[in-house]
């Protein structure tokens, strides 16, 4: 009978496990992204709202933060304060380089969305979503961001506006801010 016990926990024990993982791996997976940590992240060149053009192999020796938004998205109006307070402000005259990527919305949309907002750091329209799929399923939602270290390899990845993975990414980019 005490073998029927050692082996009903270690099958308990092993499920718990396997479900725990599979839960994780399930969740990374809902949050849409094509592209993983410690990959090269997808060159693009993009348009800013004031005509200037966005080159991500340019930003070579700086660390990148992308902000994939729209004027539609609530959870990206509730992030956009913190972003600008919070990350671009204190770091603005560092080697920082932060672009909002406004998805399938025209240029004058983009405009209106910034003044409305008061945000300083530019923005980018991205029509047809194409610089978002080279980052995420075509169908997967905003607001997420992408941190981009001096070589150009993706550090970090957020989805939605989670107070603690916030933080979190904070740290990440002081971090990285912090190496020469």
């Amino acid at each position: 009978m005490n073998t029927m016990k050692q082996i009903f926990a270690t099958c308990l024990f092993c499920t718990l496990v396997f479900a725990t993982s599979f839960c994780k791996q399930k969740k990374e997976e809902d949050k849409g992204y094509i592209v993983q940590v410690g990959q090269q992240a997808p060159d693009f060149e993009l348009t800013t709202t004031e005509g200037k053009t966005f080159r991500l192999a340019e930003q070579r020796g700086k660390v990148v933060m992308l902000q994939f938004t729209a004027s539609w998205c609530g959870v990206c109006r509730k992030e956009m304060p913190h972003i600008e307070n919070e990350i671009w402000l204190p770091l603005k005259e560092k080697d920082f380089v932060l672009v909002g990527i406004d998805r399938d919305e025209p240029l004058n949309v983009v405009r209106g969305f910034a003044e409305k907002m008061k945000i300083t750091y530019p923005l980018a329209p991205d029509s047809a979503a194409r610089v978002f799929g080279l980052y995420a399923k075509k169908e997967a939602g905003i607001t997420r961001n992408v941190i981009i270290d001096r070589e150009g390899k993706i550090v970090f990845l957020t989805r939605l506006y989670d107070v603690e993975e916030f933080n979190k990414m904070k740290e990440v980019i002081n971090s990285l801010i912090s190496k020469p």
